[in-house]
């Protein structure tokens, strides 16, 4: 007898269906085809206990099980419980009534119990777009799959749960999730807040214009100015994720397994912050069998590299391409997946190895040429791709000791959630969401100038040596000055400003 039932396979973020066939035939054989990987092969150890365990008949029989599409590999121990299912239903154990209905998956215990799965949210939202009617998989899962609307998502602990709802459906109600509850604004205090940051109002200007536009930045100052302690603040004053932008950040970490089981969506914007040993692979995603990297976990929110220049050269330029294109491109031999990078990139720095060159009080004490060479680490086309460089300087005694409630995340948050609202609006018929995502056809629409402004733009060009990428930098970050004035036309004051943040590409910074 043949009997299908159906599962899924991830590649990159999303998901295909996969359909297990399998078949009785005369004979003791058990063929398992359709490219396995070792993990599906040993299925069937596991599938023959956990019937041993539970009462169900192992059939005596030559079974095929054939996985299609046959030309995709299959990973993993998911299909163990769409496998065991079919075998089951094949040998009349159980209904086949309304296998068709359901995707499958799961993989399981010697005893029948079921373990959670990686890569749920995407198998979910392929499974409603094929027409299903709904998803029967591991209860530790439930609360993910179940944030995907129109899809019944039926929680099982264990093949035996499985099996009565294959023969009566009615047995087990389908997990439902409130999703606009979830996203519902909460009045919880973040423990992190721009108020904790004593001085440095500069920098917190700088700050609510990365926000605002979505810019990168790179931190320069001294030990102990409070390089991390603003970068860890960031998020904070960053506009909420909306819904879409959560199902995006959800897939990801649920395919890197990165997603507990109390958290169905994430509803905040990420905050990643590797080591400066990470490998470029680590960071950018790869592998034998793709995965994500750390750039793509931040995705829709914030990448953190503290102490940038001890970072490796090659680690560091393989996000070139990424922070340009919001996309990382991984091709094997046989197959090509993309992952999406639509990060924030937040970058802290010491300006030499010593960290105290510009220290209004301390001497440096490694000269010109090593602070030179110490900058040089970090390659000029790197730096290009940053749009604001800001420097940090010590904190006097005066702020230290000011108790004084300063303007908080709260208050920042605000207009830069007012800035964001001008440029989506502005780019609605363009697919983008902030200034720092713009192309040169929209910085020529949306960013012109005064003459007035271009001859202070022309002065600085020709002055500091900047390059033409980062004359479309000063462009961006001035329309976001402007957005944050509530202003249509970029004036003299905002190029101006901007001007000032791309301190790094001045000619003899160091020296």
């Amino acid at each position: 007898m043949l009997v299908k039932t159906y599962g899924a396979a991830v590649f990159g973020i999303d998901a295909t269906t996969i359909t297990v066939e399998v078949n009785l035939a005369p004979g003791i054989n058990f063929f398992l085809v359709g490219l396995p990987d070792s993990a599906v092969k040993e299925s069937q150890q596991r599938i023959k206990a956990a019937f041993t365990n539970n009462g169900y008949k192992f059939p005596g029989k030559e079974i095929t099980i054939n996985m299609a599409p046959a030309d995709i590999r299959k990973e993993g121990s998911v299909f163990d419980l769409p496998i065991a299912i079919a075998i089951l239903a094949s040998s009349k154990q159980v209904s086949v009534k309304h296998l068709g209905e359901y995707v499958i998956l799961g993989e399981l215990s010697l005893d029948g119990a079921l373990n959670p799965l990686r890569g749920v949210l995407p198998i979910a939202l392929s499974a409603r777009k094929s027409g299903f009617k709904g998803l029967i998989l591991p209860r530790k899962n439930a609360r993910e799959a179940a944030m995907v609307k129109g899809l019944e998502v039926i929680p099982v602990d264990h093949i035996n749960d499985v099996v009565e709802f294959v023969n009566d459906p009615t047995v087990i109600q389908p997990l439902k999730i409130d999703v606009k509850r979830i996203f519902s604004p909460t009045d919880t205090q973040n423990e992190l807040d721009f108020k904790d940051v004593k001085g440095q109002m500069a920098i917190k200007r700088a700050f609510e214009i990365a926000a605002a536009g979505g810019h990168n930045v790179i931190l320069i100052g001294p030990p102990g100015a409070g390089k991390s302690m603003l970068a860890k603040r960031l998020p904070t004053i960053l506009p909420p994720l909306t819904i879409e932008e959560s199902l995006e950040s959800t897939k990801i970490h649920s395919v890197v397994g990165k997603l507990s089981s109390d958290k169905g969506l994430i509803v905040e914007r990420p905050f990643r912050k590797p080591h400066h040993t990470i490998s470029d692979v680590a960071l950018v995603g790869g592998g034998s069998y793709p995965q994500p990297g750390e750039i793509s976990l931040a995705h829709n929110g914030v990448l953190f590299l503290d102490e940038l220049p001890e970072y490796k050269r090659t680690v560091l330029e393989v996000m070139r391409q990424p922070m340009e294109d919001r996309m990382v491109n991984i091709s094997r031999a046989k197959f090509t997946v993309d992952y999406p990078a639509g990060f924030m990139l937040i970058a802290a720095m010491n300006p030499c190895p010593c960290g105290y060159y510009n220290h209004p009080d301390r001497a440096c004490s490694c000269g010109s040429t090593n602070v030179q060479r110490y900058l040089n680490k970090i390659s000029g086309p790197l730096l290009d791709r940053i749009d604001l460089h800001v420097e940090v300087t010590p904190v006097n005694y005066d702020d230290l000791a000011n108790d004084m409630s300063k303007e908080g995340s709260a208050e920042i948050r605000l207009r830069v959630i007012k800035a964001r609202k001008l440029q989506q609006n502005r780019y609605a018929d363009s697919g983008f969401n902030s200034n720092a995502e713009i192309g040169s056809k929209q910085i020529r629409q949306f960013c012109d100038i005064s003459s007035e402004s271009a001859e202070v733009l022309k002065k600085a060009m020709n002055n500091f040596g900047f390059s033409a990428r980062a004359y479309d930098r000063i462009l961006k970050v001035s329309r976001t000055i402007a957005d944050l004035d509530c202003s249509v036309e970029i004036k003299t004051k905002h190029i101006a400003e901007a001007i000032q943040y791309r301190s790094l590409d001045r000619e003899n910074w160091a020296g």
